[in-house]
């Protein structure tokens, strides 16, 4: 059978949403979440079932297109020309068992409806801070969430999956049955079987507070100073982050921001206010804001103002192994040249706490890191160059010598294969796992060097 004819049949048997090239609404489907990045897929394609993945499988074999899954378009970043682009979408069940702290999740679920959820519940889940990125493709590419020193990576949490196995198999696996399938999924779950649901822990709660300070942005160092010094004595129950922020002086941001620096501090906590220590911040330098009380994830997710429509961006990130005077003094100095005016804000976000031993073995980790460090700095659709570029490669040239062995994946930028997130040692034992269960290469490598 040829390819043209294998996709006809498919057509013709497929339950879900299918779209070709030629089909009305191909280029709004096969775009991902990130628009700045341009795929280029042989077909889009939204199950209904796992009848219907079943026949993508079939498809892919008769065709030699790889399936490459992004639940819900966020993690884009490898080739897919080529390829079956599959959304998961339909795939939208949420099963809550606060009896039990865990939930299980549709591969198609956002964070958003866990959160809310589990809202006033006492629990709370191991999220990122948007409530747009779908829970599967966040816990499988490793994840660090605003509790991760408390709760560990996303994946830490991931306890079972519901897999459709390249042969066809649909079955629930877990640690007592597959220990080797279930590391690969906790960080490189796209490369050796579709997750049609997961099992995930959730993170107890009973008293959510926080903290949002702002600082001058002459005070930076001091501050970041401040909050590092914090970490030897910080509880996992704390989770900290501070920003420093460069707005554009354009006239659609508000008065209070335009063209405005400034830094800030945020902490969260799950077990109630964190006084000493954020006493400890205020004699830092003179905080110009603050916002201290009881929170909610809802509340936070809700300010953090992060996109909820698919936009272009671009940054530069890294795992720093510690986070010591001279990179601090570098990276502010930088970020307030005015020649680095493309790069708005640089995020560090604190480590260790459950990091530091992470609960079940898994293909992603960062054991070894101090901080995660990030640098944002928008496109202008339209521009020939994007003033940026020369800045983001400056960021990554500071932050080099500071930098740990490996990141986690979902902190991977487009571009950048697994080799940035893993050992030698793990990539190996990466592709054993993918050659025992897809030797016949059915789903697309991801970001799996080759």
């Amino acid at each position: 059978m040829s390819a043209s004819e294998a996709i006809a049949a498919l057509r013709r048997s497929f339950a879900g949403r299918m779209l070709l090239p030629d089909d009305a609404g191909f280029d709004a489907a096969r775009a991902p979440w990130n628009l700045s990045i341009d795929q280029h897929p042989a077909l889009v394609a939204n199950p209904r079932d796992v009848d219907d993945l079943r026949a993508l499988l079939v498809a892919a074999r008769e065709t030699g297109m790889p399936l490459a899954v992004q639940p819900g378009g966020h993690g884009a970043g490898s080739d897919v020309t080529g390829a079956i682009l599959v959304r998961m979408a339909d795939f939208d069940m949420l099963d809550i068992d606060t009896a039990a702290g865990t939930a299980v999740v549709g591969a198609g679920v956002r964070w958003g409806r866990v959160i809310e959820a589990l809202e006033g519940s006492g629990w709370v889940a191991p999220a990122g801070s948007s409530p747009v990125v779908t829970v599967a493709g966040y816990t499988l590419g490793g994840g660090h969430s605003l509790f991760s020193r408390t709760a560990g990576l996303g994946s830490d949490n991931l306890r079972a999956a519901w897999v459709l196995r390249p042969d066809g198999r649909h079955e629930r696996v877990d640690d007592g049955s597959d220990t080797d399938f279930m590391w690969a999924l906790r960080g490189a779950g796209g490369v050796v079987g579709i997750v049609t649901a997961l099992e995930i822990d959730l993170v107890p709660a009973p008293a959510v507070w926080g903290a949002t300070l702002v600082f001058d942005v002459a005070d930076a160092e001091a501050v970041l100073r401040g909050v590092r010094d914090l970490a030897p004595i910080a509880p996992p129950t704390l989770n900290a982050s501070v920003t420093s922020t460069r707005m554009p002086d354009a006239p659609q941001l508000p008065e209070a921001i335009r063209g405005k620096s400034f830094v800030t501090v945020q902490l969260i906590s799950t077990a109630g206010p964190a006084d000493d220590l954020l006493e400890r911040l205020r004699s830092v330098a003179p905080v110009q804001r603050e916002a201290v009380g009881e929170t909610s994830p809802v509340t936070i997710a809700a300010q953090s103002g992060e996109p909820t429509e698919p936009t272009p961006s671009r940054g530069a990130s890294a795992a720093l192994a510690s986070l010591d005077d001279d990179t601090i003094d570098a990276l502010l100095s930088f970020h307030r040249h005015d020649d680095q005016w493309p790069v708005i804000g640089i995020e560090f976000r604190m480590l260790g706490g459950a990091l530091a031993t992470p609960r079940r073995a898994g293909f992603a980790g960062l054991e070894s890191a101090g901080w995660l460090v990030y640098a944002l700095a928008p496109l202008f659709p339209g521009a020939p160059v994007q003033p940026g570029d020369a800045s983001l490669a400056r960021f990554r040239e500071i932050v080099a010598p500071a930098s740990a062995e490996r990141t986690v994946p979902t902190f991977l930028t487009p571009g950048q294969t697994l080799a940035g997130a893993a050992t030698g040692e793990a990539l190996a034992r990466l592709r054993a796992v993918r050659e025992r269960f897809d030797p016949d290469g059915l789903l697309h490598h991801g970001r799996l060097p080759r």
